[in-house]
């Protein structure tokens, strides 16, 4: 009984921490709505995103158009809501593929050791010296520019980051009493990583994940501003802050600021998120 106080004691006094936590708490809220925002954004638009008005074009904030128009006379504040949706969309597949993979090769390399681990943390090592935006551009050069060969590229290059982190947790999982004991009662290998390694390592491979998400979408905006992501007139970020270039000169500063303010915003909350959450999945083992 007292165990089972302590343990509950330990769980209420981590939950208090975690609402106390004005990092936590602010990051989470900011992700939060941005995330809301990529799901609705393309339904609340006030204007059609790709309309174009060259009478209204590079106009500055106004009632009409909250915050300005572009060179063709779009609605910035539409083309951002559209653009939300893409902007998010390839980072979560960057994401989703390098957990999926990273998380694979961490528990086939923790469960074998020996010369596998050795060899695996070695091919993990070379994956670390690829730029990732250079492979994403060569992927874009070599496959044609759009969605999906960015997104492959960066998932491959995202994978050993998520690895790392991940076979750290499943190599202590990994030694820990109950695994022998579970082999020992007649359990195969893949129903141990599948039914405990794996579900154990989540805390970790979800705060890795997290904080992965926003370096994601800055690559990803990187590779639609070069030219070899999403293509225009699409709506996304990075497109816009590079449409928004030729109208600097004139002084229309809205578009590239308002999508380049996107980014920041997004990258920052959710690398302000991932790093409180790894730090709580790691207190917790």
């Amino acid at each position: 009984m007292a165990v089972a106080w302590g343990a509950a004691g330990g769980l209420a006094r981590r939950k208090m921490a975690a609402m106390g936590d004005p990092a936590l708490i602010a990051s989470a809220v900011v992700a939060g709505a941005l995330t809301l925002l990529a799901v609705v954004g393309p339904w609340i638009t006030p204007y059609d995103p790709d309309a174009t008005d060259v009478l209204a074009a590079s106009q500055g904030p106004s009632s009409q158009h909250l915050l300005g128009t572009d060179s063709l006379g779009r609605d910035i504040l539409s083309r951002a809501l559209a653009g939300a949706r893409l902007s998010f969309a390839g980072p979560a597949m960057i994401v989703l593929i390098s957990a999926v993979l990273g998380t694979a090769l961490a528990i086939f390399s923790a469960w074998h050791g020996g010369w596998i681990d050795r060899m695996v943390n070695r091919l993990l090592n070379v994956m670390f010296s690829v730029p990732g935006i250079l492979v994403a551009v060569l992927a874009s050069a070599v496959f044609g520019a759009g969605f999906w060969a960015p997104v492959l590229a960066l998932g491959v290059i995202y994978t050993p980051y998520m690895a790392r982190v991940v076979r750290s947790v499943a190599v202590r999982e990994r030694h820990r009493g109950y695994v022998e004991s579970l082999q020992l009662a007649g359990m195969s290998s893949w129903q141990i990583c599948l039914r405990h390694l794996v579900p154990n390592v989540m805390p970790i491979v979800v705060a890795q994940g997290t904080y992965g998400l926003g370096s994601a979408l800055a690559d990803f905006a990187a590779v639609s501003f070069l030219g070899l992501g999403i293509q225009p007139p699409q709506a996304e970020w990075g497109v816009m802050v590079a449409d928004g270039r030729s109208e600097l000169l004139d002084g229309a500063l809205q578009q590239s600021l308002v999508a380049g303010t996107l980014i920041v915003v997004t990258v920052v909350a959710f690398n302000v998120l991932g790093a409180q959450l790894s730090s709580r999945a790691g207190g917790r083992r």
